[in-house]
């Protein structure tokens, strides 16, 4: 494949003025649920690109990014402007590791993420293999404002799918909220809280926690869970807590 491909943007949903999802065509590589693409477009002579990981699952079409508008930025508030029929330029192999592959067997699977890092997680949700692999899958999703809280309809329809498997989560941080948790995740942690909302424990004999968010979600939240016992996943030393610090 060459090193970049044309992508034609298929439909644009705007969730609020700085959540925005592209889903669009383009001959991409077979991918694992949890990658990403790098996408791009020429500005002032110079192909700007950034990571965005894939939304859909690898079987589903049309491909999907979910990015929040950077107002300075060089490339999302041109990204985000772009309408049905119009292209821009993605690198065709889809990386990274934030898939389940990359773990080992848990009971329970913890998914938290903090806004537009939800995304990979989807894409992960929509397959066959947490189903088969985890006895219970929960999705955590904390947002400043109940407005960021973006593919509810989706996250309905896995529920619907798996009603005594998946559970999901969200937290509101920025604003009075009744039905989420109107705290961080890390605090949920500290707390109990997350565990009382869910009804199971967080602990080393059943859980593994992939993580995908901003560094000081990823940070606070592995000292919480290191404070319980789980410790960070590695290859060479399997554990507990998986993570990806979101684009």
């Amino acid at each position: 494949m060459s090193e970049w491909v044309e992508a034609t943007v298929v439909e644009r949903i705007r969730w609020n003025d700085a959540l925005i999802s592209l889903r669009f065509e383009a001959e991409l590589a077979p991918f694992n649920a949890g990658q990403f693409i790098r996408a791009g477009m020429d500005i002032a002579g110079e192909r700007i690109a950034r990571p965005y990981s894939m939304v859909n699952a690898p079987d589903e079409r049309p491909h999907e990014i979910y990015f929040n508008v950077v107002r300075e930025g060089p490339l999302s508030p041109r990204l985000a402007e772009l309408q049905p029929g119009e292209h821009f330029w993605v690198v065709p192999a889809p990386t990274g590791f934030l898939t389940l592959d990359e773990i080992p067997d848990a009971r329970h699977l913890w998914l938290l993420a903090t806004g537009t890092a939800v995304g990979p997680f989807l894409s992960i949700l929509k397959t066959a293999a947490p189903w088969s692999r985890f006895e219970k899958v929960v999705l955590g999703h904390s947002v400043r404002t109940r407005d960021e809280l973006g593919y509810q309809e989706t996250i309905h329809q896995i529920q619907q799918r798996h009603p005594m498997q998946f559970q999901f989560v969200p937290f509101v941080t920025r604003e009075p909220c009744d039905g989420p948790l109107c705290q961080r995740i890390p605090a949920s942690i500290e707390s109990g809280a997350l565990e009382r909302k869910t009804g199971l424990d967080l602990t080393p004999a059943d859980a593994h926690v992939m993580l995908c968010g901003n560094a000081g979600m990823l940070q606070d939240t592995q000292a919480s869970l290191e404070k319980r016992g789980l410790k960070r996943h590695r290859r060479r030393e399997p554990g507990h807590v998986s993570m990806e610090k979101y684009h």
